[in-house]
């Protein structure tokens, strides 16, 4: 896979929650410098530009659930665009946006072989719409990538639950809503909690969660920015206190990148109006780069 070129795929996707500017996260992250590093790094590299998204201020002014018919919309584009870098032989590197991107990215990427997920964040992303206290569309797709929830999430791009248990393992969680930790039991994908990797450190758990992925020879990465603390990277939308460390962030990234199984990934929910400096785009480059193979020596 080291050879296969790096697709760039941003989606300016700000419907799947309240908070305005994420919109701006794949602009933000281009100008962090992601082009240049990852050419550093001998990587060949295609900018397949930006999906198209609706404007939000033309949809509904309800948001949340109302948002679900243009959420669907750019997500199939999103599953095409994935499902195309991967027949063409490209690694693609989607930027967002909100996570519900992800329902459309996984999607795509798995459309011809199966992947492993490592799905990175400090939330489940396992709500339905009966279970979200919200209603945001950000905090859905994962649980309809495993066929709970709005039909039309569940089966978008093709019939279906795109994963199943042993495709996903959850890394960095701290904050999760009453029912969606019920149905995440119930669904019984693998979870490591902050409290987890608090006790027994991101370099036990990232060996242990690769190994419950060890079955796939292809690894897809969803990174949202929000599962490093808030003291790290700021700019992020739903920020949570209590998440990974800078030094820990790059561990996990270095330990992935070490497998050779890397094929696609997502970086989502950078933010620049709640940002400092451009600080936690910056951070989104030098993980993707840690992901991609970059080392201290």
């Amino acid at each position: 896979m080291k050879n296969q070129p790096i697709r760039i795929i941003g989606a300016r996707m700000d419907l799947g929650q309240s908070r305005r500017g994420v919109d701006m996260g794949p602009s933000a992250v281009r100008y962090a410098g992601l082009f240049k590093r990852l050419k550093n790094l001998g990587c060949k590299i295609e900018d397949a530009g930006n999906i198209q998204v609706p404007v939000r201020d033309t949809l509904s002014r309800e948001g949340g659930m109302s948002f679900l018919p243009a959420v669907v919309k750019t997500c199939e584009s999103l599953y095409e665009a994935g499902r195309q870098a991967v027949a063409d032989g490209a690694r693609p590197l989607f930027l967002g946006g909100d996570h519900s991107i992800a329902a459309g990215t996984i999607g795509g990427v798995t459309h011809d072989a199966p992947a492993g997920v490592l799905w990175i964040d400090a939330h489940g992303d396992f709500n339905t719409p009966e279970t979200s206290p919200s209603g945001n569309l950000h905090g859905m797709p994962l649980a309809s990538l495993m066929g709970y929830g709005a039909p039309e999430m569940v089966d978008l791009g093709r019939p279906g639950a795109k994963l199943t248990a042993p495709d996903v393992v959850l890394i960095g969680i701290r904050d999760l809503d009453a029912d969606e930790r019920q149905l995440l039991r119930e669904a019984n994908v693998g979870i490591y909690t902050m409290r987890e990797i608090d006790e027994r450190g991101i370099a036990t758990v990232a060996h242990e969660a690769l190994r419950q992925l060890r079955h796939h020879h292809r690894l897809h990465i969803s990174l949202d920015m929000d599962s490093l603390d808030p003291a790290e990277a700021p700019g992020v939308g739903t920020p949570v206190p209590g998440g990974l460390t800078y030094r820990e962030a790059h561990l996990l990234m270095e330990i992935i990148a070490d497998t050779g199984k890397v094929a696609s990934m997502d970086v989502v929910e950078v933010n620049p109006i709640l940002d400092e400096r451009n600080r936690t785009a910056e951070i989104a480059v030098e993980l993707v780069a840690s992901l991609l193979g970059e080392s201290i020596l």
